[in-house]
């Protein structure tokens, strides 16, 4: 749902980089989980949230201070999947980001291009970050727009995209 880009002042507030389709979308929640694969996840108690610019901040009742706050940085936030709104089921946009992470993407061509490892906002557009199969590892980053995405298969834990090799 995010992730904690740093301490912000010096009583323990919190800087959140939100992953979600609206800034506050994280603000609903009273209570989240910190972690990632290298921490075990915790459950942290939200006392207060606002939003800053392009960021949000945040108290947490468990962190009273700059230093402990500190230590978050870049620690992923998470939130239950039951407690997030309910998708449609109608074809439409029916899937979160964490639904696309370890998808494999393949082209029109049906080349393997890798396995998407995480998204970004650029403003105008989300962008999905592949890292590719082949010995080279390296990162390719496709606007995830109707225009180069062409269908995901969830079911499959695969992406098409009309994408090529030298883009």
């Amino acid at each position: 749902m995010g992730h904690i880009l740093g301490p912000f002042g010096i009583y323990g507030w919190i800087k959140i980089n939100p992953y979600t389709e609206q800034l506050d979308g994280l603000m609903k929640y009273s209570h989240w989980w910190l972690g990632n694969e290298d921490t075990e996840w915790k459950k942290v108690q939200v006392v207060n949230c606002r939003i800053y610019g392009t960021t949000l901040l945040a108290k947490l009742k468990e962190y009273a201070d700059r230093t402990q706050a500190s230590r978050l940085k870049g620690i992923q936030i998470a939130i239950p999947r039951d407690w997030l709104p309910e998708l449609p089921e109608d074809g439409g946009n029916g899937y979160y980001w964490a639904d696309l992470i370890n998808a494999k993407v393949i082209n029109l061509k049906g080349d393997d291009l890798g396995t998407v490892v995480g998204l970004f906002e650029t403003g105008a557009n989300d962008v999905l970050r592949i890292i590719r199969t082949d010995s080279e590892k390296k990162e390719i980053l496709i606007p995830c727009i109707s225009q180069y995405v062409v269908k995901v298969d969830l079911k499959h834990a695969q992406i098409i995209v009309d994408w090529d090799w030298d883009y």
